[in-house]
């Protein structure tokens, strides 16, 4: 199958190097200007192994392609999607953003049944042009079940490489399952500036965290998403005293913000429901200043 990445930085080039891997077409769509910047193989650190393989580099998707991973930040969709011409020619439409709206944005140009949701839970990052390092051990991908048909072989690739992959029939739970869990980390340890661990060891942080996942799953049962917070809290207190969210990542580094993307769809959708929100207000203020 021939694969477009659009935006291959530490997500996108996991999976462009996987793929690549397992004998499939990878073009990398990059910023134009940039091409030139990055190498014909691309390379990748993993515990899954270290590996190179050939990629093609583009600044904008013109020949066809049977798959479409869209891995910008969601701050960089509008501007990323300037590299995909009118009418391209795509067969399915996988985006790999963090929160919600960005599915409807990608359904309005691209058409209802191209595009599939998932998601990724990962720490990977790109430390050059087609150099990728995958810190954790694991990489979760999650897919909506309507494009198993589509999508099954190069799940089947990416399965087979290491990924632990799986299919979600309702595509509420399959959004709100990441997001109940990344919005209250991702807040907590922006708000704080630090990583998860400072924030299990203060009494009142953790409290404020707790309370966090608490309201997103209110929501996010509120929106028809089948989630407990039980499952979510269990993890957050299982994760390494060191772990930091991405977003708590591009405060430090002065970078744009994901905010709207990942506190947006639960402050929204509390306003919806009548829901009362107070530690997720109080988390995306402090993060906001």
């Amino acid at each position: 199958m021939r694969h477009g990445i659009l935006g291959p930085g530490g997500v996108g080039g996991l999976i462009a190097a996987a793929l690549g891997h397992g004998g499939e077409a990878v073009t990398l769509i990059v910023r134009p200007g940039t091409e030139r910047s990055y190498p014909p193989v691309l390379s990748l650190d993993s515990p899954f192994g270290a590996i190179r393989t050939p990629v093609a580099v583009a600044a904008r998707a013109t020949a066809p392609l049977d798959v479409l991973w869209i891995t910008v930040k969601a701050t960089q969709l509008e501007s990323a999607l300037g590299s995909i011409p009118e009418g391209a020619a795509i067969g399915t439409v996988v985006p790999l953003l963090n929160g919600i709206d960005h599915v409807a944005r990608l359904r309005e140009r691209f058409g209802a049944e191209r595009v599939v949701p998932a998601t990724i839970t990962v720490e990977s990052e790109r430390t050059a042009p087609g150099v990728i390092a995958h810190r954790s051990k694991f990489a979760r991908l999650s897919l909506a079940a309507r494009g198993r048909d589509r999508l099954g072989p190069a799940v089947t690739i990416l399965g087979d490489f290491g990924f632990e992959c799986g299919w979600v029939d309702d595509e509420a739970t399959l959004l709100w399952s990441k997001l109940v869990f990344l919005a209250p980390v991702a807040l907590a340890t922006s708000a704080n500036r630090s990583a998860l661990g400072a924030v299990r060891s203060d009494p009142a942080k953790l409290a404020r965290l707790e309370a966090c996942v608490r309201e997103a799953c209110a929501v996010a049962a509120a929106e028809g998403a089948a989630v407990d917070a039980a499952p979510v809290l269990a993890r957050i207190h299982s994760l390494p005293e060191g772990t930091r969210s991405s977003m708590e990542k591009d405060v430090a580094a002065g970078k744009p913000l994901e905010l709207d993307a990942i506190a947006g769809p639960v402050l929204r959708g509390a306003a919806r429901h009548g829901i009362r929100l107070s530690a997720t207000t109080e988390l995306a203020a402090a993060v906001r200043s």
